[in-house]
């Protein structure tokens, strides 16, 4: 599918996986929404996406999103492309010295990382339902959602993020069954340990050990890289209902 003259919608887009992937898609010819919460866009400055029109919004709310998404409509481009970056990391044993893991703590990264995802993706995808095809198959647009290696190998304290990004690559296939008859594809993205502003506050140190545990190339992933993969997921129209797992051949350790 053509890149040039959609429009796209990118959440997470005013950093790190989000912001490299809408800084592409904009370069390659798309009108580009990106989506993010407030405190995000404002922190993020003049670092913003250049050329993509940021729009505050909370990926679980039914209202920001609608709301998001009928603004990408009323910019008349039809809507064809959609990548879900937006979600939290926190960290947290089931039990530890302070007890219990915390239930609001699950509660919250399951609802950003999981029910984010599948709100942006419902809504998002009846509007794609309302374009016309762009091709004899019948193909109107493509989602990529972003699950994460932990969805496979989840490290201790990892149990809400695993359970999160397990649950986006599990609804893969049943999303792309669910959205065949629309002419829409659904496929996953699985990073590894890609250098993003989550990792902004380790050691140098600490970042060496990260890129030694990779097979190869021994260096942790970049978000250009990512967006590099996104960008050849939507052009490669026979690509659905798949997980790609992005991490140098790394398979977590227990820590």
């Amino acid at each position: 599918m053509d890149i040039s003259g959609s429009a796209a919608i990118v959440t997470g887009a005013a950093s790190g996986l989000g912001a490299a992937t809408a800084t592409l898609l904009q370069a390659s010819g798309a009108t580009v929404y990106g989506l993010d919460l407030a405190s995000s866009i404002e922190r993020a400055g003049d670092s913003a996406p250049a050329g993509v029109t940021m729009i505050p919004t909370d990926v679980t709310s039914d209202t920001d999103v609608q709301s998001a998404v009928d603004t990408v409509v009323s910019g008349g481009k039809p809507l064809r492309i959609v990548v879900n970056c937006a979600g939290v990391g926190w960290a947290g044993r089931i039990l530890s010295k302070n007890g219990p893991h915390d239930l609001e703590l699950f509660r919250t990264v399951i609802t950003v990382n999981l029910l984010g995802s599948f709100n942006v993706m419902r809504l998002a995808a009846q509007a794609m339902a309302d374009t016309a095809p762009v091709d004899e198959h019948g193909q109107r647009g493509i989602v990529i959602n972003t699950a994460s290696v932990a969805a496979f190998e989840g490290q201790i304290g990892q149990i809400a993020y695993s359970a999160s990004k397990g649950g986006v690559h599990g609804m893969t296939i049943p999303a792309a069954r669910d959205l065949a008859q629309f002419g829409i594809r659904v496929n996953t993205i699985a990073p590894g340990i890609v250098d993003t502003p989550m990792l902004a506050g380790v050691t140098e140190e600490y970042r060496k050990g990260l890129s030694e545990g990779v097979p190869f190339p021994k260096r942790l992933a970049l978000p250009a890289e990512f967006a590099q993969l996104a960008k050849m997921i939507v052009e490669h129209d026979y690509l659905n209902g798949e997980t790609i797992r992005m991490d140098g051949a790394l398979r977590m350790a227990p820590r």
